[in-house]
């Protein structure tokens, strides 16, 4: 089922460039300067053309929630690890419990034992 609607929803999305592509430009961005369609309102009559693009940006709309719906339980209760099927070594608890554990992400110290860690400043 998620297959198809995938495969509707990139359908609907390419037949919505094509008829963006294919409507007339009127000048000017946010409809400054459009033309005067209507002698007292600024909007001109709606065209075929984009009343086609207002059903299928909302069926595009439709498939996009229907496709997050989709993935979100499938993923539910899991996580990326989890479906890597990667065994992660538990964290030894901290001192204290509000402070995560920070074992794991130092780097490795530098330097052997007669070493000092931290270079002097000559």
């Amino acid at each position: 089922m998620e297959n198809v609607v995938l495969i509707i929803h990139l359908f609907l999305a390419l037949a919505l460039i094509g008829v963006v592509l294919m409507q007339r430009s009127e000048g000017g961005g946010l409809g400054i300067g459009g033309g005067g369609g209507g002698a007292v309102s600024g909007r001109s009559a709606a065209t075929a053309l984009g009343k086609v693009t207002w059903v299928l940006a909302i069926a595009f709309i439709c498939t996009s929630m229907t496709l997050t719906i989709f993935a979100a339980r499938n993923s539910a209760g899991s996580s990326v690890i989890d479906r890597l099927g990667v065994d992660v070594p538990a964290a030894e608890e901290s001192a204290d419990p509000a402070l995560p554990s920070v074992d794991g992400l130092l780097p490795p110290p530098t330097g052997g034992a007669d070493e000092p860690l931290v270079p002097s400043v000559d």
